[in-house]
């Protein structure tokens, strides 16, 4: 980029270790702004970080909400200790652009807003998430057939051989793994096998053959 990322940072906790904000500061290809600076300078090119407070989780979505009415077009990036899934969901729905682990290296924090600002959806790995990020039994609104879809794309089979083995159409399975992406924002091998195990769904066995119907 040609200019540095302005950076707001919002609802910083008193706990945070003193790197990350000094790291987002004095990297070259970012700096950090004010609310008074982003209503000068508009949206482009600058990042709102919302450091989230699990304890008043409810604030954190208003937050999210706030800044999206006010700036439609600004790039929100929250940071989070713990989320379940459908804490998950909802923060998306209110505009939340992407997520990191509050925990990651402050580097790899400034990492994920510039990639916020250059257009990238960069949500946390699922393997790096914390335990509390999926609840027994959440399902991340997938259908039956989207998990059934997940179940043989994470262990590695193109979409042809999916189609093969489920009897679809490959434009169908084509259809299934968009919505897979959208419901989770990751289409990686490592985030669905992550995924595919956090939802409990049963391994593909080499011979299992493909589905009648």
């Amino acid at each position: 980029m040609s200019t540095a990322v302005g950076v707001l940072i919002l609802d910083e906790p008193q706990d945070l270790c003193p790197t990350v904000r000094a790291t987002l500061e004095h990297l070259p290809a970012l700096h950090t702004i004010g609310a008074d600076g982003l209503a000068e300078t508009g949206t482009e090119n600058n990042v709102a970080l919302v450091f989230l407070d699990e304890t008043h989780i409810a604030d954190g979505f208003a937050r999210v909400s706030e800044l999206r009415e006010r700036w439609p077009s600004l790039r929100i990036l929250v940071a989070f200790q713990a989320l379940t899934g459908a804490d998950l969901r909802e923060l998306l729905a209110a505009g939340a652009d992407a997520l990191v682990a509050r925990t990651a290296p402050p580097r790899e924090i400034g990492a994920a807003v510039l990639a916020l600002a250059e257009g990238a959806r960069c949500l946390v790995p699922l393997d790096d998430m914390p335990v509390a990020a999926m609840e027994p039994g959440d399902t991340l609104g997938l259908t039956p057939r989207e998990a059934e879809v997940l179940r043989f794309l994470s262990a590695g089979f193109s979409n042809k051989e999916v189609a093969r083995r489920l009897t679809l159409s490959v434009r169908t399975v084509e259809t299934h793994r968009l919505n897979l992406r959208r419901k989770t924002q990751t289409g990686r091998l490592k985030d669905l096998v992550s995924l595919a195990r956090q939802l409990g769904l049963a391994p593909v066995v080499d011979a299992e053959p493909a589905r009648r119907h």
